[in-house]
């Protein structure tokens, strides 16, 4: 990347020198163009994401010893911790999903426990640090497919690869934070984007890779394993080189900071991420996204399977329920709803974007309001248009729902700057993450279970959702009531001039010189054909995974 360095400070010997990942190595000086950082976080972020995607190796996995004529399937009985070393049987559908539950937990606290690290090491390092957790997890998995052990699986990508998630979601945010601080939401909101886009790239590129690998006797998921882990290792490694911090005090060309009285809910000062545990505003924060993502995520694991038992054959034209239908006609109707999936997908992604950048207008508490009542709105409404019959007001309903299920992820860590500073923004919001580890759990545990509830009591299936759609508008008004409870933070909370001075002398920044204001931002002297380039190697794969989803979104109009 065209950026140089600030240089070691001054009085430093040879033998204190910055290491190469070390985070005063990464220092941009005058010249360097901001918007080189946006895609180095999405070449992590775009990798990372394929989390979201695994689910397409659960079905060839479950038949892998089948395929090569050495054994069946793990019998029902068998315990979990018997599944983990079973060597001689297939391991079931849903022991491997535990390998999800296991990525968003691992996300969650590891990003609590290394955020503050990370602030001191830099981006560069955590993101070196994440591509060797993520990728030599999936190296580590492809062994234990080769073996057959699940709990290299569970060791490889759930475990070392969960970290990996932690570690690689977090490490630009502070630092985006900091080179857009005029437009937060939309710097959050391009790489978190990325996290939602990985498996639209990930999942058809690991589908290609299976059919090109399997043979009569072997289903290829091992050689994509191996084959994925290496290309994400040099993106991922790619974009951690490409991370540059601004010096401290930095700001763009033409920008002035809003001055205190403009907007008491957007602080200039900083507090530590040791206190926040003890922030009552860190805590209703915390329930905001919980409540926000429970209810999302509770229904995207259960969205194609709603969609065809509410409409049955009406989706492929015919007048039949869904228990009704033969094993053709439950083709046709699962093809629809694979569309559907896509298209609730691109919504998920694009929203990432789209609520974020509008919360820069609107305000992050405001368009929090929004996410609560109008998704409220249109959960309430689900039941009524899966009864009445109107595909397309059902449909539309759940993608309203995705794309703000999707920005509420992107939404928050300038929520966080905005209220805690920028500081240590980056390790508090890995530490609110432990709510998404907890909404993991969460919200597809009530949606499950009151599915089953709801079959044991003899309901059709058409209307076994009604009640789960009603308690995720109950989550939402819970949200909606602590969000509306966040205020200014008192001044108790932040740190004294002297603090935050230690606080940068720790995490190596360097002041900025007066010219370095005005030199650097969007224009500056960095080379745009650099620019391009940087923009290209994340644009292509991300349109190709974007032309694939909308290939199968099709299929839901066809």
């Amino acid at each position: 990347m065209a950026a140089t360095s600030a240089g070691t400070a001054a009085g430093s010997s040879p033998s204190s020198a910055p290491g190469f990942l070390d985070k005063e190595r990464i220092i941009a000086g005058p010249g360097f163009n901001r918007w080189l950082v946006p895609p180095a976080a999405l070449a992590i972020h775009l990798c990372i994401g394929m989390a979201y995607g695994f689910s397409v190796f659960w079905l060839p996995l479950s038949k892998a010893l089948a395929t090569a004529g050495t054994g069946a399937a793990c019998p029902k009985e068998m315990s979990f911790f018997a599944e983990l070393f079973a060597t001689g049987c297939d391991w079931r559908v849903a022991t491997l999903g535990w390998m999800y539950t296991l990525f968003f937990v691992f996300l969650g606290c590891s990003a609590a426990v290394w955020g503050g690290w990370l602030e001191r090491a830099g981006p560069r390092k955590a993101g070196v640090v994440s591509a060797l957790c993520w990728c030599g997890g999936m190296l580590l998995s492809a062994l234990g497919i080769h073996l057959h052990q699940f709990w290299l699986m569970i060791l490889g990508s759930g475990v070392i690869g969960g970290i990996g998630l932690g570690l690689g979601y977090i490490s630009p945010v502070s630092t985006l934070i900091k080179w857009f601080p005029d437009r937060r939401g939309m710097a959050t909101g391009m790489a978190i984007m990325g996290f939602g886009g990985g498996a639209m790239i990930g999942s058809p590129l690991a589908v290609e890779l299976m059919r090109h690998f399997s043979t009569p006797t072997d289903v290829g998921v091992m050689q994509t394993f191996v084959v994925m882990a290496l290309v994400y290792f040099v993106f991922m490694m790619a974009g951690a080189l490409g991370y540059r911090v601004p010096a401290s005090g930095w700001k763009p060309a033409g920008w002035t900071p809003p001055p205190p009285s403009a907007n008491a809910m957007i602080t200039q000062r900083h507090v530590h991420v040791k206190r926040v545990w003890g922030i009552p505003q860190f805590w209703l924060i915390w329930l905001v996204l919980c409540m926000n993502v429970s209810a999302g995520i509770g229904v995207i694991g259960m969205s194609s399977p709603m969609l065809q038992e509410v409409f049955g054959g009406a989706l492929v034209g015919l007048p039949l329920k869904f228990t009704e239908l033969d094993k053709t006609q439950l083709a046709a109707v699962a093809a629809v709803a694979g569309g559907f999936t896509a298209l609730l997908s691109l919504f998920n992604i694009g929203g990432r974007f789209v609520w974020a950048s509008l919360s820069d207008r609107l305000g992050r508490k405001m368009t929090y309001v929004v996410f609560f009542v109008l998704g409220g709105l249109m959960y309430f409404s689900i039941p009524g248009s899966a009864a009445a019959g109107h595909k397309l007001l059902f449909v539309g309903a759940f993608c309203i729902i995705l794309s703000m299920y999707g920005g509420g992820f992107a939404t928050v860590p300038a929520y966080l700057a905005d209220l805690f500073g920028t500081q240590f923004v980056g390790a508090i919001h890995g530490r609110l993450l432990t709510a998404w580890a907890t909404a993991g759990i969460l919200g597809p545990v009530v949606v499950n279970y009151m599915r089953e509830y709801q079959l044991g009591l003899g309901l059709p299936r058409e209307q076994v959702y009604n009640q789960t759609m009603y308690i995720l508008v109950g989550m939402l008004v819970i949200g909606l009531i602590a969000n509306l409870l966040v205020r200014p933070l008192a001044d108790k909370w932040f740190m004294s001039d002297e603090e935050l001075a230690h606080e940068k002398k720790l995490a190596h920044e360097k002041s900025v010189a007066a010219e370095v204001g005005t030199g650097s931002g969007a224009g500056g002297t960095t080379s745009p054909a650099l620019v391009a380039f940087a923009w290209l190697a994340v644009g292509l794969p991300l349109a190709w995974g974007i032309y694939k989803t909308l290939v199968s979104a099709a299929k839901f109009f066809q």
